[in-house]
């Protein structure tokens, strides 16, 4: 169920509402009685982990890294 609360009444009671939200609430903030805003939980991404991509072998030769790049492309970065 949506609550809405008035912005000066949001103010006062931030710290509650935001508890409220995160456990799962919805709460609607408004002004003068016309909705602004919706408090909502961030989201939280899992972890990375890292070697996802390990299986797909990708070799890369040494030129690839220390070779100087070409003309047209080396004026991009000057």
């Amino acid at each position: 169920m949506t609550e809405t609360v008035n912005i000066y009444d949001a103010k006062t009671h931030l710290s509650r509402l935001v508890d409220r939200a995160a456990a799962g609430e919805d709460i609607v903030i408004a002004r003068a009685g016309k909705p602004l805003v919706r408090l909502v939980p961030v989201e939280q991404k899992a972890p990375r982990q890292p070697g996802l991509l390990a299986h797909l072998n990708i070799d890369l030769p040494d030129e690839f890294f220390f070779d100087p790049l070409p003309e047209d492309e080396q004026k991009y970065w000057e």
